[in-house]
């Protein structure tokens, strides 16, 4: 289940405003038995209902995950100083193109890590 703040994300970018509208405009908390929207303040927008809310779960979820697997990827790939060599070398080999050892490395991990 995805958290409420990445449903709400949803629900703004959706009504055209910016994820700008949290700040000093929407506060969550959790009650005890989740989270809620405890205030809303958000100009030209009305506070989402609970089903409004659920329509965004699936594409909350897919974009919480993407998150995850962009993390997941960036320590695989490691450091971009490391990166910038396999490519000079990779250059200097004359295999700029997917048969170079970085876009070899690149594609595992994107492979191995695929998002939603």
């Amino acid at each position: 289940m995805s958290m409420l703040y990445t449903k709400v994300k949803k629900y703004l970018e959706a009504n055209s405003k910016t994820v700008s509208e949290f700040e000093n405009n929407i506060i969550l908390k959790n009650d005890g038995a989740g989270d809620i929207i405890d205030t809303w303040n958000v100009s030209g927008l009305a506070k989402p209902n609970d089903s409004q809310i659920s329509s965004y779960e699936s594409s909350a979820t897919t974009e919480e995950n993407n998150v995850a697997i962009r993390a997941t990827r960036k320590v695989a790939y490691g450091n971009i100083g490391d990166q910038l060599d396999e490519i000079y070398k990779d250059i200097v080999a004359g295999k700029l193109d997917t048969t170079g050892e970085w876009a070899k490395k690149i594609k595992a991990v994107k492979d191995a890590n695929a998002k939603e």
